[in-house]
């Protein structure tokens, strides 16, 4: 019967419906989609393994009818990565990359969707320099991690693999690794963890409060009813079957909107994030445990809130002051989930993994806290406020006769913040551990680029020099001397370099081409004294394990070797062994030393970097110039944080529509008294501002409760991971400041439809 006057009931009781549905729908879709995300991570993984081709084994394949030569040419546009191949296959049979039909041509490249559009658009003009090739072909899908990744392969004729150029050219007879992914330690998995239950308790919030739209005109309904005969049992049921019904219809467009959703996530990039939306496949289990959980719940939560309600023939006892709300249970969640996550206080990450169920009960138990609080908070701050404005008595009077309904619409934003607040304090607590000082002198340099032995490291850097923004260029070649051709017991490093580059890295006196200079009080000067006496025979480049045979040069250090005292040279690095200027290196030994060339760019030049690395395109297609930064981090951090911000994006995304479609149903609640109020002479403006202060009173009690539990949680976590305890007040203001600012966006979106109801004629009945 219940679900038939939802279904039946008219024009009221369908608009009720449908509220109730569009709440609980917009869960179910976030939900579904939560549980979707290990399948579009597995489907990402598996793609990738599929594609690799970079062993990083010293051992070289032989040529044969089956292999292909392979080459690594990423690079990076502005801040968009792109991978690029450059392929040469040695036979008939060599392996096509995953995605590609054909092996591209010399000068030609099949090029991933995103790619090809790039470099159509004007705003791809740089990138065409870089890659001088003919499009002749399309990535497809099943070469790509996501639809958006910009990837290509190229066709080449000058590859050539060897020990030396392992992890960047390789032979290889197959596509695809199984190699083992490293076990995460413990306070990466906390953070996951974390992170989960923070973004999807919000959702539950949500959900518990959309299937209670209405409740006060369907009280009033049941009231008609046991005036008809119906006892206080059955009206119940009859209440739990509305609900039920609107839960389903919910299920029913949650699982459209899911669908929609999917298909939109192929359109969009989040953080440098896309998704096929075939790879967005909720787990079945979990899928079938949502369809089943939700209803149950929507049941649940009505009988729950029928609890405190007499509904009698002649109205319901709602009306009449309602008893204060009692406060010691509501103690007793926080209290509960403190007492859960308290055995692991100090545990760090080097005694196991921490108790997944304990942390989920514990950090849920602290949330639900919240929502339990809030209205008792909300009606003890409320009671005691008066005297003021028209707008502002109004507004709390209206608190002071529901209060309840008003924190229920707060709760979910109250639960997201105060969760917001604890991973943001622990991400900051633990980034330290995770982040390390790259050691690299930005002052001296930006950027750093590799030249290929077969270039000449002059010519290179007057190529440079001469590029757009940048100010300076410092080359220097790197290599190593050995007191035997093979299997050395002593070695020592050997810098090349023009006198003004040699003294980037050490104090020299005065300075020649042709002067060699040994270094003293280098981070590591081990061998440096016994290898650098005057008229000792030392060889180039010596071979361990046979790997560099061939390449060895003799040299004898000349007489007037002279001493320099080592310096930090741009990369942070007190640099030992010997110096050698140009004029004094044997021309056999020139491509036995690697190029690097360090470059101070002017940042004021748009589009700079780019510059930077069209030029080192044209001296070699592979060359990846490396950006500098103050400091390094983790990439499984960084991802977990990527994950975090995507998360975060879609649950603001459901609290916004979820708060409009709750503060649109209670605007329709009291249609008729906004039409009273206005018949009565209330201006606009008063009614609009009384709506105001509705939602701005519960907000800002309810941020501030959320504050509260989230230092309370996050101080928690952080001694649960042996940190210290810090507060950074600005990411908390900022987490409050962006619930307020969501609110807010709300009750504006909400005042177009107000002004509507705001009119005499509302009072019309039947």
């Amino acid at each position: 019967m219940g679900a038939k006057f939802a279904v039946t009931g008219g024009r009221e009781s369908w608009v009720r419906v449908l509220l109730t549905a569009v709440g609980v729908g917009l869960g179910v879709a976030l939900l579904l989609l939560t549980t979707a995300i290990p399948s579009a991570l597995a489907s990402r993984h598996d793609r990738e393994s599929a594609r690799n081709d970079m062993t990083f084994s010293p051992a070289v394949k032989k040529k044969s009818d089956r292999t292909l030569l392979i080459g690594s040419a990423d690079t990076t546009f502005r801040a968009l990565d792109v991978r690029g191949r450059l392929l040469q296959p040695e036979g008939a049979r060599a392996p096509l990359p995953p995605g590609v039909t054909k092996f591209p041509a010399v000068g030609e490249m099949a090029v991933s969707p995103d790619l090809a559009r790039l470099l159509k658009s004007d705003e791809g003009k740089l990138l065409r320099e870089r890659l001088p090739y003919r499009i002749t072909g399309t990535v497809g899908d099943a070469g790509l991690i996501g639809p958006h990744e910009l990837a290509y392969y190229a066709g080449s004729k000058d590859l050539s693999a060897t020990s030396r150029t392992t992890g960047r050219i390789e032979r290889i007879d197959s596509f695809g690794s199984k190699n083992q992914s490293e076990a995460m330690d413990p306070v990466l998995l906390l953070l996951v963890l974390i992170v989960f239950v923070v973004l999807l308790m919000p959702v539950g919030v949500f959900i518990a409060a959309a299937v209670r739209f209405g409740g006060e005109r369907r009280d009033r309904r049941l009231a008609a009813l046991r005036l008809v005969g119906a006892d206080g049992r059955m009206t119940r049921r009859i209440a739990a079957g509305e609900a039920l019904a609107g839960a389903l219809v919910g299920l029913v467009l949650g699982a459209g909107f899911f669908l929609i959703g999917r298909q939109l996530a192929g359109l969009i990039t989040l953080f440098e994030v896309s998704v096929f939306p075939s790879d967005l496949n909720p787990t079945p289990a979990l899928a079938a445990l949502i369809a089943v959980a939700v209803p149950a719940a929507a049941v649940a939560v009505t009988l729950f809130a029928l609890r405190g309600v007499v509904i009698e023939p002649l109205g319901v006892v709602r009306t009449a002051k309602p008893p204060r709300r009692r406060l010691w249970w509501r103690l007793l969640l926080p209290v509960g989930g403190l007492a859960m996550l308290f055995p692991m206080i100090g545990q760090g990450r080097d005694n196991g993994d921490f108790n997944q169920y304990l942390v989920s009960g514990g950090v849920i138990l602290l949330l639900v806290g919240v929502t339990a609080l809030l209205p008792w908070v909300v009606e003890s701050v409320v009671a005691r406020l008066n005297s003021g404005g028209v707008a502002w008595q109004l507004a709390v009077r209206r608190l002071q006769l529901s209060s309840g309904t008003a924190a229920r619409m707060v709760n979910g934003i109250a639960v997201a913040v105060a969760g917001a607040i604890a991973l943001q304090m622990l991400f900051a607590g633990v980034e330290g551990d995770y982040t390390k000082d790259s050691g690299k002198d930005l002052s001296r340099a930006q950027m750093q680029v590799t030249v290929p032995s077969d270039v000449p490291l002059g010519d290179a850097a007057r190529q440079f020099t001469q590029t757009k923004g940048v100010r300076h260029a410092t080359s220097l070649s790197w290599g190593s001397l050995g007191e035997k051709r093979k299997d050395p017991d002593l070695s020592t490093d050997v810098t090349v370099g023009d006198c003004a580059s040699l003294r980037e890295v050490a104090t020299l006196p005065t300075c020649h081409d042709g002067d060699v200079f040994a270094v003293r009080h280098s981070e590591y000067d081990g061998n440096t004294a016994a290898l650098s006496r005057a008229g000792r025979t030392l060889w180039f480049d010596p071979s361990y394990d046979g790997s560099f045979k061939g390449r060895e040069v003799v040299w004898t250090v000349p007489q007037d070797v002279r001493k320099a005292e080592s310096r930090e040279d741009p990369t942070g690095y007190k640099r030992g062994g010997i110096l050698i200027t140009p004029g004094a290196l044997p021309a056999k030994a020139a491509p036995t030393v690697t190029g690097q060339i360090f470059l101070s760019l002017d940042q004021s030049v748009p589009d700079v970097r780019d510059h930077v690395r069209n030029t080192a395109a044209k001296l070699d297609p592979m060359a990846d110039p490396m950006t500098w930064m103050a400091s390094e981090q983790s990439r499984r951090f960084d991802s977990i944080r990527t994950g975090l911000f995507v998360g975060a994006a879609c649950v603001l995304v459901l609290i916004g529509a979820s708060l409009l479609v709750s503060q649109l149903e209670q605007l329709r609640e009291r249609k008729k008294l906004l039409s009273a109020l206005v018949a009565f002479g209330t201006r606009r403006r008063t009614l609009s501002l009384s709506v105001l202060w509705q939602t701005a009173i519960p907000i800002a009690l309810g941020l501030l409760l959320a504050s509260a539990v989230g230092l309370a949680l996050g101080t928690v976590l952080l001694k649960m991971t042996a940190t210290s305890v810090t507060v950074d007040w600005a990411s908390v203001l900022t987490m409050a400041g962006i619930g307020a600012g969501v609110v807010l966006l709300v009750t504006l979106l909400s005042l177009p439809p107000l002004l509507r109801l705001m009119r005499p004629d509302g009072l019309r009945t039947e």
